[in-house]
Protein backbone atom coordinates (compact mmCIF):
# COMPACT_ATOMS: atom_id res chain seq x y z
CA UNK A 1 0.00 0.00 0.00
CA UNK A 2 1.44 3.35 -1.03
CA UNK A 3 1.18 6.11 1.52
CA UNK A 4 1.44 9.84 1.10
CA UNK A 5 2.39 12.81 3.25
CA UNK A 6 0.99 16.32 3.23
CA UNK A 7 3.87 18.38 4.64
CA UNK A 8 3.29 21.52 6.71
CA UNK A 9 5.73 24.05 8.17
CA UNK A 10 3.20 25.05 10.85
CA UNK A 11 2.21 22.59 13.52
CA UNK A 12 -1.07 24.42 14.20
CA UNK A 13 -2.13 24.33 10.54
CA UNK A 14 -1.25 20.63 10.31
CA UNK A 15 -3.44 19.96 13.35
CA UNK A 16 -6.25 22.02 11.81
CA UNK A 17 -5.95 20.02 8.60
CA UNK A 18 -6.12 16.78 10.57
CA UNK A 19 -9.35 18.02 12.15
CA UNK A 20 -10.76 18.63 8.67
CA UNK A 21 -9.80 15.11 7.55
CA UNK A 22 -11.62 13.63 10.53
CA UNK A 23 -14.70 15.73 9.73
CA UNK A 24 -14.73 14.21 6.23
CA UNK A 25 -14.01 10.68 7.53
CA UNK A 26 -10.67 10.48 5.75
CA UNK A 27 -8.29 8.16 7.60
CA UNK A 28 -5.07 10.03 8.31
CA UNK A 29 -2.61 10.47 11.11
CA UNK A 30 -0.25 13.22 12.24
CA UNK A 31 3.45 12.38 12.19
CA UNK A 32 6.63 14.36 12.63
CA UNK A 33 7.79 15.57 9.23
CA UNK A 34 10.70 13.40 8.09
CA UNK A 35 14.05 15.15 7.74
CA UNK A 36 14.08 14.17 4.05
CA UNK A 37 11.39 16.80 3.46
CA UNK A 38 13.87 19.52 4.42
CA UNK A 39 11.34 21.78 6.17
CA UNK A 40 12.45 21.65 9.78
CA UNK A 41 10.30 20.45 12.64
CA UNK A 42 6.80 20.60 11.21
CA UNK A 43 4.08 18.00 11.25
CA UNK A 44 2.75 16.02 8.32
CA UNK A 45 -0.45 14.16 7.62
CA UNK A 46 0.05 10.58 6.51
CA UNK A 47 -2.71 9.05 4.41
CA UNK A 48 -3.24 6.36 1.80
CA UNK A 49 -2.64 7.13 -1.87
CA UNK A 50 -6.27 6.12 -2.49
CA UNK A 51 -7.39 9.09 -0.37
CA UNK A 52 -5.04 11.53 -2.15
CA UNK A 53 -7.63 13.16 -4.46
CA UNK A 54 -9.92 13.98 -1.53
CA UNK A 55 -7.06 15.19 0.67
CA UNK A 56 -5.66 17.39 -2.10
CA UNK A 57 -9.08 18.89 -2.73
CA UNK A 58 -9.58 19.80 0.94
CA UNK A 59 -6.08 21.25 1.34
CA UNK A 60 -6.50 23.35 -1.83
CA UNK A 61 -9.77 24.79 -0.55
CA UNK A 62 -8.28 25.66 2.85
CA UNK A 63 -5.37 27.59 1.30
CA UNK A 64 -2.95 26.86 4.18
CA UNK A 65 -0.05 29.33 4.15
CA UNK A 66 2.35 26.81 5.70
CA UNK A 67 1.56 23.94 3.35
CA UNK A 68 4.83 22.78 1.77
CA UNK A 69 3.79 19.96 -0.56
CA UNK A 70 3.23 16.24 -0.92
CA UNK A 71 5.60 13.32 -0.58
CA UNK A 72 5.15 9.68 -1.44
CA UNK A 73 6.39 6.96 0.90
CA UNK A 74 7.85 3.89 -0.80
CA UNK A 75 8.83 0.70 1.02
CA UNK A 76 11.58 -1.24 -0.79
CA UNK A 77 13.76 -3.97 0.60
CA UNK A 78 12.78 -3.20 4.18
CA UNK A 79 13.75 0.47 3.78
CA UNK A 80 11.58 3.55 3.61
CA UNK A 81 12.08 6.09 0.82
CA UNK A 82 10.44 9.52 0.59
CA UNK A 83 9.84 11.11 -2.81
CA UNK A 84 8.53 14.60 -3.34
CA UNK A 85 6.18 15.44 -6.15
Amino acid sequence: MTEMLAVFRSRSQAIDCMTKMRAFNIPAQLINTPKEAGVGCGLSLKFSAAAAPRVKSIIAKMNYSSFYGYMRIDFKGGKIYFKGF
